[in-house]
């Protein structure tokens, strides 16, 4: 126990110093974090095997997977505070057509090119594996994406349909990741199960969705009877906790799947409580603050869990490369068409796509359903997911987050100023 405590403690310290060496350098936070990391993971300082002062083990640091789902469940319910009766109103077409054309064209792209590649490497990618990567290629970072905004506290039309984008684009992202697995598996066994194709995704969704309601609608009722900031901001954290635990439930209802996705329920949670709750604006305030340390600690185990060994796989780094420059292309001629198609700002329609670039939990979480499923368990074309979803996840966290950064400043959204620390000094 005293070990995992000082590797935690280690873990915060090495990404808040990463993160003055990249200032310099005009990298985001985000980066700096991803890259302590690596540098304290198990191919770095880890092979020294020294226990506390490193992630030793790639099975250490899955162990420590708790901290990830918190965190993502906060990040989720941050993400649902932007979705206000008002700005629902004014953005909400916009962006749920922007993100379904972005992620539909992503698979069809990733998908369309992989089953190409399948004929010149059908040792590499088999037809399920072009099929499962294509639905992988529709989920993006939202972690990244917030961290980012609320580095550079970016405002502007961008920014504000950005997270909405980013938010439904997991709801998308499930429906067609389901339908592609589903057929993935039928490929693999020969069987077609139409019933759990056409319900799981459904369910999941609609359940998810449900639950969170429920839950913020608790929230908001229950923190009236309470007028202190500090109980306040303890009971919010106990209900977003709750919403982590619930979403990790899953059973069988017959041959049907059911589970949950943790990101639509705190997601929703946070929509309705914000939309119901007068004093939430507040009360996110406070989170924001005391979430920070519990976000750093989620993005250095995330670099920790990047896989360096895979660069020496030649095969899948071609194979990956194609996968990143489709998907990149699929997201942002699919943003940039449907945004100019609802008559969104210019400045969305030329800047939106690149930001939806950075892709993370989401597709790690597909890449696990798919490693654990009695269809693909230890097979080839687990493997080959497997990999080809470290590799481009790893590319995508270390250079999506500065391609945010530099598409937010070309929109005028993050504007460079010169700012008072605590010691008086000024600094930019």
């Amino acid at each position: 126990m005293a070990n995992v405590i000082l590797c935690l403690g280690v873990a915060i310290l090495a990404g808040l110093l990463m993160t003055r060496l990249c200032k310099p350098l005009g990298l985001p936070a985000v980066t700096g974090y991803l890259v302590a990391g690596i540098l304290i993971g198990p191919y770095c300082l880890g092979q020294l095997g020294i226990d506390g002062l490193g992630f030793t083990s790639l099975h250490y640091v899955e162990s420590l997977s708790v901290i990830c789902d918190v965190a993502l469940g906060f990040i989720a319910f941050t993400i649902g505070n932007e979705f206000r009766v008002a700005q629902v109103k004014a953005i909400g077409k916009q962006a749920a057509i922007v993100s379904t054309a972005a992620a539909v064209l992503a698979t069809i792209l990733v998908g369309g090119g992989l089953l190409v590649i399948h004929r010149f490497m059908p040792d590499v990618v088999s037809i399920p594996t072009a099929l499962i990567m294509g639905a992988i290629a529709a989920a993006t970072a939202p972690a990244a994406t917030l961290m980012v905004i609320k580095q550079y506290k970016a405002k502007g039309p961008v920014t504000t349909i950005l997270l909405p984008v980013v938010a439904l684009d997991d709801a998308v992202g499930l429906i067609i990741f389901a339908v592609c697995f589903g057929t993935a598996k039928a490929f693999a066994t020969g069987h077609l199960n139409v019933l759990s194709l056409v319900l799981e995704p459904v369910i999941e969704i609609v359940a998810s969705l449900a639950v969170g309601s429920a839950l913020g609608a608790g929230l908001a009722f229950v923190e009236r009877f309470f007028h202190s900031r500090s109980k306040r901001l303890s009971l919010t954290v106990a209900f977003v906790l709750l919403g982590v635990a619930i979403s990790t439930l899953k059973f069988n209802i017959g041959s049907v799947h059911v589970g949950f996705s943790s990101l639509l329920l705190c997601m929703m949670m946070g929509t309705i409580f914000c939309n119901l709750c007068d004093f939430s604006e507040e009360l996110m305030d406070r989170i924001d603050r005391w979430t920070g340390p519990l976000f750093a600690l989620f993005f250095v185990i995330s670099g920790a869990e990047l896989e360096l060994s895979i660069f020496t796989r030649w095969a899948v780094v071609v194979v990956g490369v194609a996968y990143i420059v489709l998907r990149c292309l699929g997201k942002y001629f699919g943003s940039f068409i449907s945004a100019k198609l609802t008559k969104c700002d210019p400045m969305i329609t030329k800047y939106l796509g690149i930001t939806l670039f950075p892709q993370a939990g989401v597709a790690l979480g597909m890449m696990s359903v798919v490693a654990g499923s009695a269809e693909f368990a230890g097979t080839r074309e687990v493997e080959i997911i497997r990999n080809l979803t470290l590799f481009s996840v790893m590319i995508y966290e270390l250079v999506g987050p500065l391609m945010t950064k530099i598409s937010l400043t070309k929109a005028g959204e993050i504007i460079p100023e010169q700012r008072k620390s605590s010691r008086g000094v000024l600094h930019k």
